[in-house]
């Protein structure tokens, strides 16, 4: 039994050029696209969230992989399957990029959590955890309510909330991304110390 590549390549010295089979070059304009726009999705992020530098560095290498899978796909522009798997590879790389982001988890998240008065326990239970609470009474429809801020890393967000839902699952909560924020004892303990 004979072992065939994956992807073969097939030279043309007539036109001094290489040339990908069919099958090949949909994967391979797939790939590329998903590759490419997963960077994008997450470059975007990054110029969202003020990181400049690194934004600045994955843009170098979206910049060649969309140049070489757009090239790929005007040179074979009359192949609609080419154009079928560019679509496909963005739609996947938007999916992917917005997944890699999630994983990654950066930035920081401000909740906004309303309670019943009888779980005002809830605000020391949170510092006992290692977050930064302000509380307030506020007052709702049916009586006093516990109104807590709370400002936490993204990627502990998760804990968090389990954490309230656990004591209070009928919390009402809110959560946002803060743009800037300034001093306090959330700057301190989010960036270690640090004022």
């Amino acid at each position: 039994m004979r072992f065939y590549p994956i992807i073969s390549i097939v030279t043309n010295p007539a036109e001094g050029g290489v040339q990908l089979n069919v099958v090949n070059t949909i994967v391979v304009i797939a790939v590329m696209n998903i590759v490419y726009v997963s960077l994008f999705t997450i470059r975007i992020i990054l110029v969202m969230k003020s990181r400049r530098l690194l934004a600045s560095f994955i843009s170098m290498f979206e910049v060649f992989v969309y140049l070489k899978a757009l090239n790929i796909v005007l040179s074979n522009i009359n192949e609609p399957l080419n154009l079928a798997a560019y679509c496909i590879g963005w739609g996947c790389g938007v999916w992917l990029g917005i997944k890699i982001e999630e994983w990654l988890a950066l930035g920081y998240s401000t909740l906004q959590i309303v309670v019943d008065y009888e779980a005002s326990h809830l605000p020391g239970l949170i510092r006992e955890n290692g977050f930064g609470v302000t509380h307030w009474t506020a007052e709702g429809k049916d009586g006093p309510r516990l109104v807590m801020e709370v400002l936490a890393k993204r990627s502990q967000e998760k804990h968090l909330l389990q954490l309230i839902r656990a004591i209070a699952p009928k919390a009402f909560i809110i959560s946002y991304e803060p743009r800037t924020f300034h001093g306090g004892f959330w700057t301190k303990r989010l960036r270690g110390g640090k004022s």
